[in-house]
């Protein structure tokens, strides 16, 4: 009965081409749209699309943006699906649980390879003042492990807490020259 439900959901969803209701948020000082973008679970793409803003690097104290607004079918399709899978998944656990920092679409795969680019040339051994390795992270957080292993390990672990996801860790470099 659950699958049932789920997948009404998803036709529904697929049909109309329409993401849930949207939310008004009032930009407070010092807000940035990828700030925003992982408090609302919204990319920095779509925030300047659905508030047709020209610039995205200027946003200003008291305007109020939307949050959610009508998605491409595509986008809704492929986030709906996601949540299909998952409560697929969950229906037929004695729990629910939600993991999504250690898997990886394309578009993360390409923006982690970009920022990796941008940061280090790509190379694991880069070095530049007290950043190390691939992602320029600092001794601090390798804990003294260099390894391969250790600088893939933190670097998802360090963009999927401050970020959640490589695509908005890469929003907020382009914004802001760094990450």
């Amino acid at each position: 009965m659950k699958k049932l439900t789920i997948l009404g959901i998803l036709a529904v969803t697929l049909f109309l081409g329409k993401a849930a209701s949207a939310e008004q948020v009032e930009i407070k000082a010092g807000d940035t749209l990828s700030e925003l973008s992982v408090k609302y679970g919204v990319s920095v793409d779509d925030l300047v699309k659905i508030n047709n803003i020209e610039d995205p690097s200027l946003i200003f104290a008291g305007e109020i943006i939307e949050t959610e607004a009508t998605a491409d079918t595509s986008s809704t399709a492929a986030a709906t699906t996601a949540t299909v899978q998952s409560a697929t998944a969950s229906a037929s656990e004695a729990t629910t649980t939600t993991s999504t920092a250690s898997s990886y679409t394309a578009t993360s795969s390409s923006a982690k390879e970009w920022i990796a680019q941008k940061e280090s040339g790509g190379s694991y051994d880069a070095r530049n003042g007290i950043y190390i390795g691939r992602y320029q992270l600092t001794a601090s957080y390798l804990n003294g492990d260099y390894s391969v292993e250790n600088q893939e390990r933190v670097a998802d672990a360090y963009v999927a807490s401050r970020y959640g996801s490589w695509e908005n860790a890469q929003a907020f470099w382009l914004a802001n020259g760094w990450y």
